[in-house]
């Protein structure tokens, strides 16, 4: 168990983990992406896609944990830091960077010099906290969103960071 801060400390999920993780996903993501993805990845994100992605992502999600609350997420796929996500309750607490943190660390120790993560590029306030946190937007480009039916194209910014 790695701890950053007193009052959170992080886990690997575990599969009763996924609905809760299913909801803060859900939940907070409107605010980063209506209005800045396309509508056909807006009309697939429904409340089954979160649970169902949430569910099959389990073995690379990790928890952040305040008292007995799962305060909020981070997925990690080799080099690529995929989502970071914290509860509504829990934003500007700190979570974020204890996750972003751990994200480093697990990209460091999978053997990679260089942790890289994509952020729509209207998404503003996920910007600038990636910056504040050391992260260099590396350009722009269209990430492949995973759906069933075949990925969708979402234009957004790459941000790299040294591990």
């Amino acid at each position: 168990m790695n701890t950053a801060r007193a009052d959170v400390t992080v886990r690997p999920a575990e599969p009763a983990d996924a609905p809760v993780v299913a909801e803060i996903w859900r939940s907070g993501w409107p605010d980063g992406h209506l209005g800045n993805v396309p509508d056909k990845l807006v009309e697939v994100r429904t409340p089954e896609d979160f649970d169902k992605r949430a569910a099959e992502g389990i073995g690379r999600i990790t928890v952040a944990v305040v008292g007995d609350d799962v305060a909020g997420f981070v997925m990690v796929s080799g080099d690529e830091v995929e989502q970071v996500y914290v509860s509504g309750a829990h934003r500007g607490s700190g979570v974020a960077g204890v996750l972003l943190t751990e994200a480093e660390r697990q990209v460091r120790a999978g053997g990679h010099d260089k942790a890289w993560l994509a952020v729509v590029a209207g998404n503003g306030r996920a910007r600038r906290f990636y910056e504040r946190s050391g992260w260099v937007d590396d350009g722009r480009f269209d990430y492949p969103a995973p759906h069933e039916d075949g990925p969708i194209s979402v234009p957004c910014h790459r941000y790299v960071k040294p591990v």
